[in-house]
Protein backbone atom coordinates (compact mmCIF):
# COMPACT_ATOMS: atom_id res chain seq x y z
CA UNK A 1 0.00 0.00 0.00
CA UNK A 2 1.84 3.31 -1.20
CA UNK A 3 1.11 6.67 0.30
CA UNK A 4 2.09 9.94 -1.83
CA UNK A 5 1.88 13.33 -1.47
CA UNK A 6 1.87 16.17 -4.34
CA UNK A 7 4.24 19.22 -3.91
CA UNK A 8 2.17 22.60 -5.36
CA UNK A 9 2.90 26.03 -4.87
CA UNK A 10 3.77 29.07 -7.32
CA UNK A 11 6.86 29.37 -9.19
CA UNK A 12 10.08 30.69 -6.59
CA UNK A 13 8.75 29.85 -3.75
CA UNK A 14 10.96 27.18 -2.53
CA UNK A 15 9.14 24.24 -4.14
CA UNK A 16 12.10 22.52 -6.24
CA UNK A 17 14.73 23.41 -3.88
CA UNK A 18 12.56 21.59 -1.01
CA UNK A 19 12.00 18.10 -3.72
CA UNK A 20 15.77 18.11 -4.81
CA UNK A 21 16.64 17.97 -1.14
CA UNK A 22 13.84 15.38 -0.59
CA UNK A 23 15.52 13.95 -3.16
CA UNK A 24 19.09 13.97 -2.14
CA UNK A 25 18.13 13.02 1.44
CA UNK A 26 16.47 9.89 0.29
CA UNK A 27 19.38 8.81 -2.38
CA UNK A 28 21.55 9.15 0.45
CA UNK A 29 19.70 6.87 2.57
CA UNK A 30 20.14 4.31 -0.51
CA UNK A 31 23.51 2.73 1.27
CA UNK A 32 20.88 1.58 3.62
CA UNK A 33 17.26 1.79 3.02
CA UNK A 34 15.73 1.17 -0.49
CA UNK A 35 15.27 4.30 -2.72
CA UNK A 36 13.96 4.88 -6.42
CA UNK A 37 13.46 7.86 -8.39
CA UNK A 38 10.49 6.71 -10.39
CA UNK A 39 10.38 9.74 -12.65
CA UNK A 40 12.59 13.07 -12.62
CA UNK A 41 9.47 14.80 -10.70
CA UNK A 42 8.53 11.85 -8.28
CA UNK A 43 11.07 10.42 -5.22
CA UNK A 44 10.23 8.18 -3.09
CA UNK A 45 11.37 8.73 0.94
CA UNK A 46 11.80 6.59 3.87
CA UNK A 47 9.62 7.76 6.91
CA UNK A 48 11.72 8.55 10.12
CA UNK A 49 11.30 5.89 12.38
CA UNK A 50 13.54 5.07 15.39
CA UNK A 51 11.98 2.19 16.68
CA UNK A 52 12.86 0.30 13.47
CA UNK A 53 16.66 -0.23 14.33
CA UNK A 54 15.91 -0.77 17.53
CA UNK A 55 13.51 -3.84 16.68
CA UNK A 56 16.37 -4.82 14.28
CA UNK A 57 19.34 -4.73 16.66
CA UNK A 58 17.09 -7.06 18.92
CA UNK A 59 15.98 -9.21 16.50
CA UNK A 60 19.21 -9.76 14.90
CA UNK A 61 18.04 -8.41 11.37
CA UNK A 62 20.47 -8.60 8.33
CA UNK A 63 18.88 -5.40 6.74
CA UNK A 64 16.11 -2.62 7.74
CA UNK A 65 13.48 -1.38 5.41
CA UNK A 66 11.63 1.18 6.68
CA UNK A 67 7.91 2.29 5.04
CA UNK A 68 7.81 5.10 2.91
CA UNK A 69 6.17 8.08 1.41
CA UNK A 70 6.44 9.00 -2.49
CA UNK A 71 6.19 12.82 -2.88
CA UNK A 72 5.31 14.50 -7.09
CA UNK A 73 6.46 17.77 -8.04
CA UNK A 74 4.92 19.39 -10.80
CA UNK A 75 5.76 22.59 -12.45
CA UNK A 76 5.29 25.82 -10.37
CA UNK A 77 1.15 26.34 -10.81
CA UNK A 78 0.73 30.68 -11.53
CA UNK A 79 -3.02 32.46 -11.67
CA UNK A 80 -4.95 31.31 -14.62
CA UNK A 81 -3.35 28.00 -14.60
CA UNK A 82 -6.29 26.50 -15.23
CA UNK A 83 -7.22 28.70 -18.38
CA UNK A 84 -3.92 27.28 -19.87
CA UNK A 85 -1.47 30.23 -18.53
CA UNK A 86 2.18 28.75 -17.25
CA UNK A 87 3.04 25.82 -16.88
CA UNK A 88 1.62 24.00 -13.79
CA UNK A 89 -2.14 22.73 -15.38
CA UNK A 90 -0.13 20.33 -17.67
CA UNK A 91 0.98 18.49 -14.59
CA UNK A 92 -2.13 18.65 -12.58
CA UNK A 93 -3.10 15.06 -14.16
CA UNK A 94 0.11 13.87 -11.87
CA UNK A 95 -1.18 14.60 -8.59
CA UNK A 96 -4.80 13.47 -9.06
CA UNK A 97 -4.01 10.48 -7.32
CA UNK A 98 -1.97 11.08 -4.40
CA UNK A 99 -3.86 11.05 -0.99
CA UNK A 100 -2.26 14.32 0.17
CA UNK A 101 -1.49 17.97 -0.72
CA UNK A 102 1.69 19.43 0.28
CA UNK A 103 1.30 23.20 -0.26
CA UNK A 104 4.77 25.46 -0.25
CA UNK A 105 4.75 29.17 0.53
CA UNK A 106 7.14 31.79 0.50
CA UNK A 107 7.70 32.92 3.89
CA UNK A 108 10.67 34.74 3.25
CA UNK A 109 11.99 38.37 1.75
CA UNK A 110 14.49 38.38 -0.42
CA UNK A 111 15.38 41.21 -2.96
CA UNK A 112 17.27 38.54 -5.50
CA UNK A 113 14.61 36.26 -6.05
CA UNK A 114 11.50 37.82 -7.66
CA UNK A 115 7.90 36.85 -6.55
CA UNK A 116 5.34 36.24 -9.15
CA UNK A 117 2.96 38.59 -7.57
CA UNK A 118 5.60 40.72 -7.01
CA UNK A 119 5.28 41.20 -2.96
CA UNK A 120 5.82 38.22 0.29
CA UNK A 121 2.43 37.36 1.02
CA UNK A 122 1.92 33.59 1.60
CA UNK A 123 -1.96 33.58 2.48
CA UNK A 124 -2.67 35.52 -0.79
CA UNK A 125 -0.86 33.01 -2.40
CA UNK A 126 -2.06 30.04 -0.63
CA UNK A 127 -5.77 31.56 -1.94
CA UNK A 128 -4.59 31.42 -6.11
CA UNK A 129 -3.09 28.03 -5.54
CA UNK A 130 -6.51 26.79 -3.98
CA UNK A 131 -8.26 29.08 -6.50
CA UNK A 132 -6.81 27.36 -9.51
CA UNK A 133 -7.19 23.71 -7.98
CA UNK A 134 -10.79 24.19 -7.26
CA UNK A 135 -11.13 25.52 -10.95
CA UNK A 136 -9.66 22.37 -12.04
CA UNK A 137 -12.13 20.28 -9.91
CA UNK A 138 -14.76 22.14 -11.03
CA UNK A 139 -14.16 21.84 -14.97
CA UNK A 140 -13.17 17.85 -13.75
CA UNK A 141 -16.97 17.93 -12.67
CA UNK A 142 -18.47 19.74 -15.20
CA UNK A 143 -17.79 17.18 -17.68
CA UNK A 144 -18.97 14.82 -16.23
CA UNK A 145 -22.41 16.52 -15.06
CA UNK A 146 -24.32 16.44 -18.41
CA UNK A 147 -23.62 12.76 -18.97
CA UNK A 148 -24.88 11.78 -15.71
CA UNK A 149 -28.13 14.47 -15.42
CA UNK A 150 -29.21 12.88 -18.84
CA UNK A 151 -28.79 9.03 -17.85
CA UNK A 152 -29.90 10.24 -14.32
CA UNK A 153 -33.58 11.47 -16.04
CA UNK A 154 -33.35 8.00 -17.60
CA UNK A 155 -33.89 5.98 -14.58
CA UNK A 156 -30.53 5.09 -14.01
CA UNK A 157 -30.29 4.79 -10.57
CA UNK A 158 -26.09 5.03 -10.39
CA UNK A 159 -25.77 7.92 -12.13
CA UNK A 160 -28.47 9.39 -9.90
CA UNK A 161 -26.68 8.19 -6.63
CA UNK A 162 -23.31 10.05 -8.81
CA UNK A 163 -25.02 13.21 -8.92
CA UNK A 164 -26.27 13.42 -5.44
CA UNK A 165 -22.82 12.65 -4.36
CA UNK A 166 -21.45 15.37 -7.61
CA UNK A 167 -24.17 18.62 -7.58
CA UNK A 168 -22.76 19.46 -3.66
CA UNK A 169 -19.13 19.82 -4.80
CA UNK A 170 -19.53 21.70 -7.76
CA UNK A 171 -21.88 24.13 -6.42
CA UNK A 172 -19.68 24.76 -3.66
CA UNK A 173 -16.17 24.90 -6.06
CA UNK A 174 -18.32 27.77 -8.39
CA UNK A 175 -18.72 29.47 -4.30
CA UNK A 176 -15.43 29.23 -3.94
CA UNK A 177 -14.89 26.32 -1.37
CA UNK A 178 -12.85 23.26 -1.68
CA UNK A 179 -14.57 19.89 -2.36
CA UNK A 180 -13.22 18.78 1.32
CA UNK A 181 -15.76 21.43 3.41
CA UNK A 182 -18.59 19.76 1.98
CA UNK A 183 -17.85 16.04 1.31
CA UNK A 184 -19.37 14.34 4.32
CA UNK A 185 -17.65 11.15 6.17
CA UNK A 186 -20.05 8.72 4.85
CA UNK A 187 -19.13 9.61 1.22
CA UNK A 188 -15.47 9.92 1.29
CA UNK A 189 -14.83 6.74 -0.05
CA UNK A 190 -17.30 7.57 -2.72
CA UNK A 191 -15.74 11.05 -3.19
CA UNK A 192 -12.05 9.76 -3.44
CA UNK A 193 -12.58 7.60 -6.86
CA UNK A 194 -13.65 11.29 -8.31
CA UNK A 195 -9.76 12.23 -8.04
CA UNK A 196 -10.74 15.54 -7.01
CA UNK A 197 -7.24 17.90 -6.17
CA UNK A 198 -9.32 20.07 -3.55
CA UNK A 199 -10.84 17.22 -1.81
CA UNK A 200 -6.98 16.25 -0.35
CA UNK A 201 -5.92 16.97 3.27
CA UNK A 202 -3.57 19.92 2.91
CA UNK A 203 0.33 20.44 5.25
CA UNK A 204 1.22 23.47 4.60
CA UNK A 205 4.94 23.76 4.10
CA UNK A 206 6.33 27.75 4.72
CA UNK A 207 9.74 28.10 3.48
CA UNK A 208 11.59 30.39 5.91
CA UNK A 209 14.98 32.08 6.09
CA UNK A 210 17.37 30.58 7.88
CA UNK A 211 17.31 32.38 10.99
CA UNK A 212 13.78 31.93 11.48
CA UNK A 213 13.96 28.04 10.63
CA UNK A 214 13.48 27.15 14.45
CA UNK A 215 10.92 29.02 15.36
CA UNK A 216 9.21 30.13 12.27
CA UNK A 217 8.50 34.05 11.49
CA UNK A 218 5.34 36.77 10.85
CA UNK A 219 4.53 35.01 7.89
CA UNK A 220 5.07 31.32 8.90
CA UNK A 221 2.35 32.48 12.12
CA UNK A 222 0.11 33.43 9.50
CA UNK A 223 -0.36 30.41 7.61
CA UNK A 224 -0.37 28.55 10.74
CA UNK A 225 -3.40 30.60 11.96
CA UNK A 226 -5.13 29.58 8.51
CA UNK A 227 -3.86 26.07 9.11
CA UNK A 228 -5.73 26.04 12.26
CA UNK A 229 -9.06 27.55 10.78
CA UNK A 230 -8.87 24.86 8.17
CA UNK A 231 -7.84 21.25 9.93
CA UNK A 232 -4.73 21.29 7.99
CA UNK A 233 -1.41 21.02 9.10
CA UNK A 234 1.76 23.39 9.18
CA UNK A 235 5.54 22.88 8.95
CA UNK A 236 8.14 25.33 8.80
CA UNK A 237 10.97 24.56 6.87
CA UNK A 238 13.99 26.10 5.63
CA UNK A 239 14.71 25.04 1.58
CA UNK A 240 18.24 26.42 2.00
CA UNK A 241 19.15 24.77 5.20
CA UNK A 242 17.50 21.52 3.68
CA UNK A 243 19.69 21.93 0.74
CA UNK A 244 22.74 21.99 2.93
CA UNK A 245 21.57 18.93 4.78
CA UNK A 246 21.02 16.99 1.99
CA UNK A 247 24.71 17.13 1.02
CA UNK A 248 26.00 16.22 4.36
CA UNK A 249 27.11 12.51 5.81
CA UNK A 250 24.57 11.22 7.73
CA UNK A 251 26.51 11.61 10.88
CA UNK A 252 27.63 15.03 10.22
CA UNK A 253 23.60 16.07 9.75
CA UNK A 254 22.46 16.23 13.82
CA UNK A 255 25.71 18.42 14.74
CA UNK A 256 24.71 20.90 11.90
CA UNK A 257 21.11 20.90 12.91
CA UNK A 258 21.99 21.22 16.61
CA UNK A 259 24.17 24.49 15.96
CA UNK A 260 21.08 25.97 14.46
CA UNK A 261 18.59 25.20 17.25
CA UNK A 262 16.94 22.20 15.61
CA UNK A 263 16.57 18.75 16.66
CA UNK A 264 15.81 17.03 13.19
CA UNK A 265 15.47 17.86 9.77
CA UNK A 266 12.16 20.06 7.82
CA UNK A 267 11.76 17.15 5.82
CA UNK A 268 11.60 14.75 8.23
CA UNK A 269 8.93 17.04 9.82
CA UNK A 270 7.04 17.27 6.57
CA UNK A 271 7.40 13.57 6.21
CA UNK A 272 5.84 13.23 9.72
CA UNK A 273 3.20 15.76 9.19
CA UNK A 274 2.07 13.81 5.84
CA UNK A 275 1.95 10.34 7.98
CA UNK A 276 -0.07 11.96 10.76
CA UNK A 277 -2.47 13.71 8.33
CA UNK A 278 -3.43 10.85 6.36
CA UNK A 279 -4.13 8.82 9.62
CA UNK A 280 -1.21 6.89 9.07
CA UNK A 281 0.32 4.35 11.38
CA UNK A 282 3.03 1.78 11.41
CA UNK A 283 3.26 -2.00 12.23
CA UNK A 284 6.53 -4.13 11.89
CA UNK A 285 7.72 -7.34 11.05
CA UNK A 286 11.22 -8.71 12.35
CA UNK A 287 13.15 -11.55 11.57
CA UNK A 288 16.80 -12.61 10.96
CA UNK A 289 16.42 -11.92 7.24
CA UNK A 290 15.13 -8.19 7.96
CA UNK A 291 12.93 -5.92 10.23
CA UNK A 292 10.78 -3.94 8.04
CA UNK A 293 7.90 -1.14 8.88
CA UNK A 294 4.40 -1.31 6.88
CA UNK A 295 2.07 1.15 6.19
CA UNK A 296 -1.79 1.15 7.05
CA UNK A 297 -4.61 3.12 7.63
CA UNK A 298 -5.92 3.16 11.62
CA UNK A 299 -8.35 0.77 12.61
CA UNK A 300 -6.96 -1.49 10.04
CA UNK A 301 -7.94 -4.65 11.04
CA UNK A 302 -5.61 -7.83 10.85
CA UNK A 303 -6.24 -9.56 7.80
CA UNK A 304 -6.53 -6.30 5.49
CA UNK A 305 -3.29 -5.19 7.27
CA UNK A 306 -1.79 -8.67 6.35
CA UNK A 307 -2.71 -8.02 2.77
CA UNK A 308 -0.52 -5.15 2.34
CA UNK A 309 2.68 -7.82 2.44
CA UNK A 310 0.50 -10.02 0.04
CA UNK A 311 -2.51 -10.55 -1.03
CA UNK A 312 -2.41 -14.48 -0.28
CA UNK A 313 -1.42 -13.26 3.55
CA UNK A 314 -4.74 -11.22 3.55
CA UNK A 315 -6.83 -14.49 1.34
CA UNK A 316 -6.06 -17.01 3.75
CA UNK A 317 -5.53 -15.20 7.13
CA UNK A 318 -5.99 -17.55 10.04
CA UNK A 319 -4.41 -15.61 12.76
CA UNK A 320 -1.84 -13.29 13.78
CA UNK A 321 1.04 -13.32 16.64
CA UNK A 322 0.63 -9.73 18.27
CA UNK A 323 3.60 -8.10 20.42
CA UNK A 324 3.40 -4.70 21.35
CA UNK A 325 6.84 -2.38 20.71
CA UNK A 326 7.40 -1.87 24.43
CA UNK A 327 6.72 -5.71 25.61
CA UNK A 328 9.18 -6.40 22.37
CA UNK A 329 11.83 -4.30 23.45
CA UNK A 330 11.50 -4.64 27.51
CA UNK A 331 11.76 -8.73 26.85
CA UNK A 332 14.71 -8.89 24.39
CA UNK A 333 12.62 -9.94 21.58
CA UNK A 334 10.25 -12.38 20.41
CA UNK A 335 11.25 -15.45 22.61
CA UNK A 336 11.40 -13.36 25.85
CA UNK A 337 8.02 -11.79 24.99
CA UNK A 338 6.30 -15.50 24.13
CA UNK A 339 7.88 -16.82 27.82
CA UNK A 340 6.91 -13.58 29.53
CA UNK A 341 3.29 -14.16 28.09
CA UNK A 342 3.51 -10.82 26.15
CA UNK A 343 2.77 -12.80 22.91
CA UNK A 344 -1.22 -12.87 21.98
CA UNK A 345 -2.80 -14.70 19.30
CA UNK A 346 -5.29 -12.14 17.78
CA UNK A 347 -8.05 -13.53 15.14
CA UNK A 348 -9.59 -11.70 11.79
CA UNK A 349 -11.34 -8.65 14.33
CA UNK A 350 -7.94 -7.25 15.61
CA UNK A 351 -7.32 -4.37 15.05
CA UNK A 352 -3.63 -3.43 14.54
CA UNK A 353 -1.86 -0.88 16.37
CA UNK A 354 0.50 1.14 15.73
CA UNK A 355 4.22 -0.09 16.81
CA UNK A 356 2.52 -3.89 16.97
CA UNK A 357 5.24 -6.63 15.89
CA UNK A 358 2.86 -8.99 14.03
CA UNK A 359 3.84 -12.98 12.66
CA UNK A 360 1.20 -13.80 10.22
CA UNK A 361 -0.47 -17.52 10.16
CA UNK A 362 -1.90 -18.16 6.80
CA UNK A 363 -2.88 -21.01 4.44
CA UNK A 364 -3.73 -20.62 1.04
Amino acid sequence: MGFSCGIVGLPNVGKSTLFNALTATAAAQAANYPFCTIEPNVGRVAVPDARLETLARIGKSAKIVPTTLEFVDIAGLVRGASRGEGLGNQFLANIREVDAIVHVLRCFEDGDVAHVEGSVDPIRDAETVETELMLADLESLERRLAGLQKRARGGDKESAAQLALIEPIAAALSEGRPARSVIRAEDAAAAKRLQLLTSKPVVYVCNVEEAAAAEGNAHAARVAERARAEGAACVVVSAAIEAEVSQLAAEERTEFLEGLGLHDSGLDRVIRAGYALLGLITYFTVGPKEARAWTIVQSTKAPQAAGVIHGDFERGFIACETIGYDDYVASGGEAGAREAGRMRVEGREYVVRDGDVLLFRFNV
